[in-house]
């Protein structure tokens, strides 16, 4: 890759995980809203648990391995292999809430990527095959990202949108965000290789209380966010 190419590499993989990429990822607080209504998240040090806890029981030991899986299915143009990883991705979400969010942030993307020229992704819009790890790993193959960058930027992504919702809910100042943010940046080359060796039958998670939260966030009362 030249110096020219891989600018651009990192460009677009800064579009990719920008706050103002326009699918709706600020409507969705992945259990944390309920988890801040039980009382369970009330301050900095636990929000900071909250995020760091899902993302070493979920994210590392199941979105960060199909995200790779699916980057190389993409480069091989194994589309088949793909939607695979879609429906077994799909059958690990452990609420509605939490498919919901999946499905539409992954059709979202996919409608943005068609109208950016990455003309696989119109075969994608509008079925229920269809999640943000898969257009992720899309977009991440179609810009020449490479895997390693593209996964700090899937991890970095997700820990932004949390902490700005945790900002809103706890509710936190800016800097105690930052201060989250900070550490979340120092825990995320462990992350990554926290997942490199896990093989595919060890692909899944241990995070009851992500999935009670956002159950039970289905009926909550009075909310801001979609999960």
């Amino acid at each position: 890759m030249t110096e020219a190419s891989a600018a651009m590499a990192l460009l677009r993989l800064m579009q990719l995980v920008s706050p103002s990429l326009p699918v709706g990822a600020y409507a969705y607080s992945g259990g944390l809203e309920y988890a801040v209504e039980a009382g369970w998240v009330t301050d900095q040090r636990e929000a900071l648990d909250w995020i760091a806890g899902v993302a070493e029981h979920s994210l590392c030991s199941l979105d960060l391995p199909v995200l790779r899986r699916s980057y190389h299915a993409w480069r091989r143009n194994d589309e088949t292999c793909v939607r695979e990883w879609v429906r077994f991705l799909s059958a690990s979400r452990e609420s509605a809430e939490l498919l919901a969010e999946d499905r539409h942030l992954g059709t979202a993307l996919a409608r943005l990527l068609k109208d950016l020229d990455i003309d696989t992704a119109a075969e994608w819009i509008g079925g229920s095959e269809v999640n943000w790890v898969a257009m992720f790993s899309l977009a991440a193959c179609r810009w020449g990202i490479d895997e390693h960058t593209m996964q700090q930027g899937y991890l970095w992504a997700w820990c932004d949108n949390q902490v700005a919702a945790a900002i809103k809910l706890v509710p936190l100042g800016q800097t105690a965000g930052q201060q989250i943010l900070s550490v979340c940046a120092r825990a995320i080359p462990r992350w990554i290789e926290q997942s490199q060796g896990t093989e595919d039958d060890d692909i899944g998670q241990v995070a009851p209380a992500l999935a009670i939260c956002s159950a039970l966030h289905e009926q909550q009362y009075s909310r801001l966010f979609r999960s």
